[in-house]
Parts: structure tokens; sequence; C-alpha cells
């Protein structure tokens, strides 16, 4: 809510709401002990919060509320077909959290969910003993950074260092970690693992200042992403989603110049290439909730229920990217959505 000099009368995490199934978890007490000047409010179901009717999810985002729960239920769930799969065929993804402290226009969780406001689930162990049962069967390449930013929530919740314990040694376990953080100090705290993959996200600088707000800079992602390669992590750069602007070409063509400058191509694990593409689901509610935003606005085409640029306009941008690309890293390392098997 704001006040009448347009200010947010609550800091983001002034109040954080708990399961009483969870009030005593230890990852419970580890998040409330940094967030010391928080009001506790204790609850019986996180949905009780956050699936409530008439939220207004772009007003929450500005001022975030936590809500800490326990996660029932189905714990992975088969990846989407408008996501990269890179090739593996047992391709699944896991949410330890829902929303993202980032606010990017584009972002599908805007017409995913009800509430702008970041749940965490606590009972990581739950889902880790799915992970070990799945394995028993077969191999398994999981995104656990899908929907939401753990990267970016280290500092407060530390979930991406006990993804990195469980990992180790993990025979038959892929884990992408993707991600548009860009602080340099994570990298004092954690240890390459060879079952784990860093997927950091570039986007050209016009259109971060435009759409990607409160994210890092090019220059800082780009930073974060030379620093991992010199740290012998796996690291794999995602241009993706593309976003259509007026001037694309140049806009992209400038942050190629810049990634080929900085960053060591030879060292890259593989490449993410890929426009725009949602739900229709998702879009409709994107729209309601942004009627000036240009990226969700665009007259985009709806194949089979998924919304997308127009198909010439679509394979002109990705195969842009993907010629320049491959003058710097072998094509076979370069993955177009396209490829894909839906």
């Amino acid at each position: 809510m704001k006040n009448l000099k347009g200010e947010y009368y609550n800091a983001p995490f002034s109040h954080v709401y708990v399961e009483k199934e969870v009030r005593d978890h230890l990852r419970t007490k580890r998040i409330l002990d940094r967030l010391p000047g928080a009001e506790v409010i204790e609850i019986d179901h996180y949905k009780d919060v956050f699936c409530r009717k008439g939220q207004d999810y772009i007003l929450q985002h500005k001022a975030q509320n936590l809500i800490i729960g326990a996660k029932h239920g189905k714990l992975l769930y088969k990846g989407a077909p408008v996501c990269q799969s890179f090739g593996n065929k047992n391709f699944y993804y896991t949410s330890c959290m829902m929303n993202c402290v980032f606010d990017c226009e584009y972002c599908y969780l805007k017409g995913m969910y009800p509430s702008g406001n970041l749940v965490v689930f606590v009972n990581l162990e739950n889902i880790f003993r799915e992970v070990e049962r799945i394995l028993l069967e077969k191999e398994l390449y999981l995104c656990i950074s899908y929907d939401t930013d753990l990267t970016a929530l280290e500092e407060f919740t530390g979930y991406v260092r006990e993804w990195l314990q469980f990992a180790e040694n993990k025979e038959g376990l892929i884990i992408e970690i993707r991600t548009k953080a860009a602080d340099i100090h994570f990298f004092e705290d954690h240890a390459p693992s060879p079952g784990v993959i860093y997927g950091i996200t570039l986007s050209p600088r016009e259109v971060i200042e435009a759409y990607e707000h409160k994210t890092p800079s090019l220059k800082r992602r780009m930073a974060f992403a030379a620093q991992a390669l010199e740290k012998g992590y796996r690291v794999r750069l995602c241009f993706d989603p593309i976003i259509y602007c007026k001037d694309w070409k140049r806009q992209y063509e400038n942050m190629l110049e810049n990634v080929f400058a900085d960053i060591n191509m030879e060292r890259i694990e593989d490449v993410s290439v890929g426009s725009f593409r949602v739900s229709q689901d998702y879009l409709k509610r994107m729209r309601k909730q942004q009627p000036c935003s240009a990226a969700v606005q665009f007259p985009f085409i709806n194949d089979k229920g998924v919304y997308h640029y127009p198909q010439e306009l679509a394979g002109e941008m990705e195969q842009y990217l993907v010629d320049r690309l491959k003058e710097k890293i072998p094509e076979e390392k370069i993955f177009l959505w396209e490829d894909e098997e839906i």
C-alpha cells in the first residue's frame, strides 16, 4: 500500500507468515534470525495467505511479505515444453520457493501466481528424499531455480549451499541453477561441483533497464560468469528469453561484443538461445496487470496455447544470435528452443 507521497508503507519482508507445522523447524529459525525486526504471524497453511482472492500481484511485489511453509504432495515435476531440456531425457524441476525478489515484466510468474509475496518451503529434506528415490530408477536432470532465483536469496536462505552438499557424489544427478544474480562473493562460500551447472541469464543493457527491474546490470552478470569460470564452475550462458525491441539487433550485438570481450567462451559449458514465449493463460493475466508494458502487450501469435513472436521475427532474432555465437563456440554447444522436442 502507498501513502500520499507514493511511498510504500512497509519494507520487504516486514511481515512473515509462518505455518504452525514448521514454526520450530531449523530452517524457519535460521530465516527468522535474519529478520529480527519482522512481525511474525502464525498461520495454518501458506495458501491461506498466498491464494487469497483479490490480491494485487504488482503492488504486493513492490513490498513483498514472506510466507514460510512446508511443501506436501508432488515434489518433483516434469519440465514444461516451453523450457529447454538441453538434450536430457529425464528433465524435472522442483520448487523450493515460489516467486522471486527480482521483478521482470515478462516473467511468467506474474501470470502463474495469485500473489506477489514470496513463499519459502523449509522441508528440503522431503525433496531430497524424493530425488534419491528417483535416482534409484533413472538419471535425473533437475532444475532447482525454476520458480524463483535461489542464488539471489542465498544469503537469506542458504539453499544453494544445501543443494550443493546434497548433490555431491550423487551419481546420475545433474542440477541446473538458473540465475540473474551477480554477487561475486557467492563463490567464496561455495566450491565447484561436477554435477552442478550455473545458468547465468544475460540480456542487453537496454532490456535490463526497461524490463528486468531490481536485477544486476549486464556488466555485473558478466563479471559473475567470468569469475565462476575462473573458479572452475560449469557455466551455461542463457540468452533466453530474447525480447524484441525496435533496434533489437544493435542492442544484442552490443551485448555479444561485451560478452566475447569479458568472458572466456572456450570454457563455457553451453549456451541457451530462445525468444520469449508464454502460455496463453499466463499472458492474459500478465497483460491485465501490466497494461503499459511493451514486453507483454506485443501482438504475439497464439500457437496451440503458447504465445510467441511471429515465426519470421522469432527466427530472425534467434538465428542472429546463433550465427554470432557460432563464431566463438561450437555449434553443438548451442541449444535453440526450436530444436527441443515437445
